[in-house]
């Protein structure tokens, strides 16, 4: 019983879909499936965000007041380095697109279009 009880403790703080699932173009003509690569595509699944050469693991969501948005705390790897920064994400009103905010940068990133089965990122 008390293993049930640290596992449903422990369920908000796990990575799982979030309302950004999706493959997003980084510029206009980016191939959408050749994920994680520059000049490529991004993708968000399952609470992942994989970029170019990098993947965070989207947790501690909070929603933005007043805004459609939310904020992650991103624990992000790549090769043998780890870090931990905070970003926010939201779905852009113009379009299907995404927009991403770091401290300091701010990216828009138009969608793909929904693919079958969907491309697995770059390693």
């Amino acid at each position: 019983m008390r293993r049930l009880c640290l596992i449903a403790a422990l369920i908000p703080g796990i990575a799982g879909a979030t309302p950004y699932d999706g493959v997003y173009r980084q510029v206009a003509n980016a191939d959408c499936a050749n994920i994680g690569k520059d000049g490529g595509s991004l993708k968000i699944e399952g609470g992942i965000f994989y970029g170019v050469g990098l993947q965070c693991l989207m947790t501690r969501p909070v929603n933005v007041v007043d805004m459609d948005g939310t904020l992650y705390t991103m624990e992000c790897s790549s090769d043998d380095e780890r870090w931990t920064e905070r970003a926010m994400v939201m779905k852009a009103k113009d379009d299907d697109g995404l927009i991403m905010v770091w401290n300091g940068y701010a990216f828009k990133y138009g969608r793909c279009p929904a693919t079958d089965p969907a491309p697995a990122p770059a390693q």
